[in-house]
């Protein structure tokens, strides 16, 4: 079968850091497009990082200079490095995949092929 696997969440103080882990069975991230979103209670889902099979990355506006995208040397394996954490960041992490892309270029949008299962971020103090 073909898993994402999502962990790192936690709560964690204003200010603090996290670093997320997206682990992907059954299928390789080789040439797959990565991506991580968010949700927020009462909030759409929304697009946070994404980066493609040559690590190409983007990001959204609210997490640009505090959040690093990057494919681990594990195999299979993404992050997400998550610093100066505000309380406005608590939400449920998603990954998602797209195995083999038709556009090369990832996107933070939501059509993606698998998901996982969520991982909770909380920020407070």
């Amino acid at each position: 079968q073909q898993q994402l696997v999502e962990s790192g969440g936690g709560l964690v103080q204003p200010g603090g850091s996290l670093r997320l882990s997206c682990a992907a069975s059954g299928f390789t991230l080789d040439y797959a497009n990565i991506g991580w979103f968010r949700q927020a209670p009462g909030k759409e889902r929304e697009g946070v990082s994404c980066i493609d099979s040559i690590g190409r990355s983007k990001y959204a506006d609210p997490v640009k200079g505090r959040f690093t995208i990057s494919r681990g040397n594990a195999k299979n394996t993404v992050y997400l490095q998550m610093n100066s954490l505000k309380p406005e960041d608590t939400a449920v992490y998603y990954c998602a995949a797209v195995p083999l892309p038709l556009i090369s270029v990832c996107m933070l949008s939501s059509p993606y092929d698998y998901w996982g299962q969520g991982t909770q971020v909380t920020v407070s103090s």
